[in-house]
């Protein structure tokens, strides 16, 4: 806002210069990257169409998720993997990226090969 106009002024001048606004009722808004999502939950969303551009603003505040896709694998798992399919620690753990993390799946896997 510019200071010391009201309102009312503003939105009468933005109409003038072929701005209108729109308030969205978002109740969350994600923007993901190739190796990132920001999650925004309960932000403030505006609508901005200038002269046929549409713009969006987000206020709010965002959590930051990792889209690594790599399951975390601690000893015990391979260890389970490890025995259960009777494998190397290399080939155990290698199963489990494979499954991403499903200490089943990765022990059939390993069984039916």
């Amino acid at each position: 806002m510019i200071p010391g106009m009201n309102p009312r002024q503003m939105k009468q001048m933005m109409k003038k210069m072929g701005v209108a606004q729109q308030e969205i009722e978002a109740t969350r808004v994600i923007i993901e990257t190739a190796d990132t999502r920001l999650v925004f939950n309960a932000p403030q969303v505006s609508k901005v169409n200038m002269m046929g551009q549409q713009t969006y603003q987000i206020i709010g505040a965002p959590t930051e998720e990792s889209l690594d896709s790599t399951p975390d694998i601690n000893e015990d798992d391979i260890e389970t993997v490890m025995n259960q399919a009777n494998v190397s620690k290399e080939v155990a753990k290698e199963a489990i990226e494979k499954s991403e993390g499903d200490l089943a799946e990765a022990i059939m896997n390993l069984q039916s090969e």
